[in-house]
């Protein structure tokens, strides 16, 4: 059986270490939070067709920065958000959420790349 030998390991962690640190982390989750909230706000006005809206979804969107900088909640806070983005037997979906964050996820994750290379 043969073996594996892995060289150079040590200097790969220290690479790791030196290039990333958990405040670079945390701002990566911020500035991507605050993307992301930007994104849904925007959507707010497009995806909304119905002629009905009157701001009290976009406004309601909120970031709220948890786990000592690591995760960023992001969405809206109104009682009827999901009414709205999934829609009802009586009401077509009038998603906003969802394609905010389907874009934003890629940037946060070629944003999270960056730190380790």
């Amino acid at each position: 059986m043969s073996g594996i030998k892995m060289i150079g390991l040590n200097e790969l962690q220290r690479k790791l270490k030196a290039n990333c640190n958990l405040n670079d982390v945390r701002r990566v989750v911020q500035v991507n939070g605050d993307e992301l909230n930007g994104k849904m706000k925007r959507k707010t006005t497009t995806a909304f067709t119905k002629g009905y809206t009157t701001g009290d979804t976009a406004n309601s969107i909120n970031t709220e920065i948890r786990d000592d900088g690591m995760t960023a909640a992001v969405g809206p806070t109104t009682d009827y958000s999901p009414y709205v983005e999934y829609g009802t037997r009586f009401m077509q979906a009038e998603p906003f959420v969802k394609p905010s964050w389907e874009e934003q996820k890629e940037l946060f994750k070629k944003d999270m790349d960056k730190l380790v290379k």
